[in-house]
C-alpha cells in the first residue's frame, strides 16, 4: 500500500513556528494538520503530480472510447447480434465465470491452508510449486490437452490397445468443450487464490487461532471459523483476479468452439469490420467485469479486519500422518500434476519429437519480437509506476489517489476490449495526422501509431500497469519517511531523491515488478492479435495459429517457450511470500 505520510513543504514549517497555534498562514484556523490552502495549492502543482494526473487520463482513454461507442448507429449490426448470438455469449460466459470461480475456489484455498499450516510429506516442495501453473497460459494448456486427450491422442489409443475396443465401445470426455474450458482455467488461475489466500493465512495471528483451540475448536474447526473469516478479503480478492482473467481469455474458448464476448469481439472487429459493432460488444463485457467487482466489494460489506495483536509467533504446526498425510499430498499434487508437470512434459515431448518445422531464423525473430515487446513494455510499467508512487507519497490526496486508482483500471479490462478502444482514437489520430502533413508539406507519414508497436506497447501498459504499480506501492511504503528528509537536508530535490535513495532501496521489488509485467506481456494473446503491426508476429500468436491450424505438434515449440520464461519469476514470488511473516517462517520437523 503506499504511505500516506505528508512530507514538509518548503516555506510552511517555518511559518508555524512562529504564529499562534491553530492559525494558517493566511491567519485562517484549521490548519495545524498540513492540509492548508497553501499547502494544497503546493502540493497539486508539482510535476510528478501533473504527471501522475496525466498518465491516468492518458490510460483511461480505451475505456473512454469503447463507452463513447455504445449509442452509436451500427446499421443494424448490433441488432442482428442481439437476435442470434448475444445470449449465447451471456450464457456462455456466465457459466463459465461460475464454473471458474467454485473450481479455483476449492483447488486455491485448500492447498493454501494445507502447505501454511500442516506438514507432511512435500510440503516444503509444494510451497513454491504450486504457483507454476501460472506461468502457462491458458490458451497453450488447450492445445497441450486437446493433443492429449483427443481421439487419436496417445491416451484414447492406449486405452484401446489395453482393451482392444472400438471407437463406439466406450465413452471418453470432450475436452472441447464448455466443460473442459472451465476445467483448463480452474487448473491455471488458482494459483491466484493460492497466492493471496496463502499469504494472509501467513500475516494472521497465533493468538487468534490459540483462543479458539482453548474453546474447544480442533484444526478443521479453526480454519473454518476463525482463520478462513480473517482470510476472506484476499480469498475474495484472488477468486476476483482469476475471474477477469477467465472473463477476458479468447484462446482456450476460441480454440474450444465456446462462443463468449471476447470470441464475438474479435470476430466483429476481423470478420465483420465493424467497429462499432465490436465497440458495443466490448461495452458489454465491461458490465460483467464491473459485476465481478462489485461483489467483490460487496462482499466485504462495513466489516474490517485488523490484527489486534503486534506479537507474532511461529504457526502452530499440525504434523499429519497415516492416511491424513498422504491425502494432504494428493490434494496438493493434483493440480500440480494437471496443471504443470503433465502439460510441460507433453510440450516437451512435442517439441524434441517433431516441433517447430520452421526452428531457425524465423523463431528467433518471432522469440526477438516476444522479447522486445515485454521488455519495452516492463521497463515504461517500472518508471511510470514509479513516478505514480512517489506522487502519492510527495502529495498525498484525492487527486494522486484517485489517479492510481484510475490508472490500475486496466488489469480489470480484457485485452480485446483495450485493443479495439485503443485502436478507435489512435487511427482516428493517425488519418488525421498523414492528411495534415500530407496538405502542409507534400508527404505522408503512414501508420505512426497503429503502424507500429507504439500502440501495441500503449495497450500493453493499460493492461498491466497495476501489477508493476502494487509492487513498487507496497515497496514504497515501507520506507520510512526520515530518509526523504535527510535527502532534502543534502540539497535532493525530489527526484534526485528518488533516483539516488528510494530506487536503490526499492531494487528488488522494481526488478520484481518488471518481471511480472514481462510474463504477462509474453503470455498476452488478444490485444496482440488484434493490434500487431502487418508481418510482427510473436511467440504467442505463432502458437495460437499453428493450432489453429491444428498444427498443435508445431505449436509446442513457442508455447514451451513462453512457458520456460516465466517459471523463473514466479518461485522468486514465491520464495519471497514465505518469507513475508513478521516473526520467521514456521520451524520444520
Amino acid at each position: 500500500m503506499s504511505s500516506s505520510i505528508q512530507m514538509p513543504i518548503p516555506g510552511i514549517a517555518e511559518q508555524r513556528a512562529s504564529r499562534p497555534p491553530g492559525k494558517s498562514p493566511l491567519g485562517q484556523p484549521g490548519a495545524g494538520s498540513g492540509r492548508s490552502r497553501t499547502g494544497w495549492l503546493v502540493r497539486t502543482n508539482s510535476p510528478l503530480t501533473w504527471a501522475s494526473l496525466f498518465i491516468a487520463a492518458l490510460f483511461s482513454i480505451p475505456v473512454v472510447s469503447v463507452l463513447a461507442n455504445v449509442f452509436v448507429p451500427s446499421d443494424g449490426a448490433w441488432r442482428h447480434l442481439a437476435e442470434t448470438v448475444l445470449p449465447g455469449y451471456i450464457a456462455n460466459t456466465f457459466m463459465l465465470v461460475l464454473g471458474v470461480g467454485c473450481g479455483v475456489l476449492i483447488l486455491g484455498l485448500s492447498a493454501a491452508w494445507l502447505v501454511t499450516m500442516c506438514r507432511f510429506p512435500g510440503q516444503r516442495v509444494f510451497e513454491w510449486a504450486l504457483i507454476l501453473p501460472l506461468a502457462v497460459p491458458a490458451y497453450v494448456m488447450a492445445y497441450t490437452y486437446t493433443d492429449f486427450l483427443q481421439f487419436t491422442g496417445p491416451l484414447q489409443t492406449m486405452l484401446r490397445e489395453l482393451t482392444a475396443w472400438g471407437p463406439q465401445d466406450y465413452w471418453f470426455p470432450q475436452i472441447r468443450s464448455l466443460g473442459g474450458a472451465i476445467t483448463l482455467l480452474s487448473l491455471v488461475l488458482y494459483p491466484y487464490v493460492y497466492l493471496l489466500a496463502r499469504a494472509a493465512f501467513l500475516e494472521q495471528s497465533v493468538c487468534a487461532l490459540e483462543v479458539s483451540r482453548t474453546l474447544g475448536c480442533g484444526p478443521w474447526s479453526s480454519f473454518y471459523r476463525v482463520a478462513l473469516p480473517l482470510a476472506r478479503p484476499a480469498v475474495v480478492g484472488g477468486v476476483a483476479l482469476a475471474l477477469m482473467e477467465t472473463i477476458a481469455d479468447f484462446g482456450t474458448v476460441s480454440f474450444f468452439g465456446v462462443p463468449t464476448f471476447t470470441t464475438g469481439i474479435v470476430r466483429a472487429w476481423f470478420s465483420m469490420g465493424d467497429r462499432v459493432a465490436a465497440a458495443q460488444l466490448s461495452s458489454a463485457l465491461l458490465c460483467f467485469v464491473l459485476v465481478v467487482i462489485l461483489l467483490e466489494r460487496g462482499s466485504r460489506g462495513r466489516a474490517r479486519y485488523y490484527h489486534t495483536s503486534g506479537r507474532y509467533q511461529h504457526l502452530p504446526s499440525y504434523k499429519l500422518r497415516g492416511w491424513r498425510a498422504w491425502t494432504a499430498s494428493l490434494v496438493c499434487a493434483l493440480p500440480l500434476f494437471l496443471g504443470f508437470i503433465l502439460p510441460a512434459a507433453i510440450l516437451l515431448g512435442m517439441a524434441i519429437e517433431a516441433g517447430d518445422a520452421q526452428f531457425g531464423p524465423r523463431f528467433l525473430r518471432l522469440a526477438g519480437n516476444s522479447f522486445t515487446l515485454s521488455g519495452v513494455t516492463a521497463l515504461a510499467a517500472v518508471f511510470l509506476a514509479a513516478v505514480m508512487a512517489y506522487s502519492v507519497r510527495l502529495a498525498p490526496g484525492p487527486l494522486t489517489l484517485g489517479a492510481g486508482r484510475l490508472a490500475a483500471m486496466g488489469y480489470a479490462v480484457p485485452g480485446t476490449v483495450i485493443a479495439v478502444g485503443t485502436l478507435i482514437p489512435f487511427a482516428l489520430f493517425d488519418n488525421a495526422l498523414d492528411a495534415w502533413m500530407r496538405e502542409t508539406f507534400g508527404f505522408s507519414t503512414g501508420l505512426l501509431l497503429t503502424g507500429s508497436i507504439a500502440a501495441l506497447v500503449f495497450a500493453y501498459l493499460v493492461r498491466f500497469l497495476a501489477v508493476s504499480l502494487n509492487t513498487v506501492e507496497s515497496s514504497l511504503g515501507k520506507i520510512k519517511p526520515s530518509m526523504d528528509d535527510a535527502a532534502r537536508s543534502l540539497g535532493r530535490g525530489p527526484g534526485g531523491t528518488l533516483v539516488r535513495i528510494h530506487a536503490p532501496l526499492m531494487w528488488g521489488s522494481l526488478l520484481t515488478a518488471g518481471l511480472m509485467v514481462f510474463v504477462d506481456v509474453m503470455k498476452e494473446l488478444p490485444a496482440t492479435l488484434i493490434m500487431r503491426p502487418f508481418n510482427f508476429d510473436t511467440l504467442a500468436v505463432q502458437a495460437y495459429n499453428l493450432a489453429s491450424d491444428e498444427r498443435l505438434t508445431e505449436a509446442s515449440t513457442a508455447s514451451l517457450a513462453i512457458v520456460a520464461v516465466g517459471i523463473l519469476p514466479l518461485i522468486l514470488l514465491s520464495r519471497a511470500i514465505a518469507r513475508a511473516r513478521p516473526g520467521g517462517a514456521a520451524p520444520r520437523p
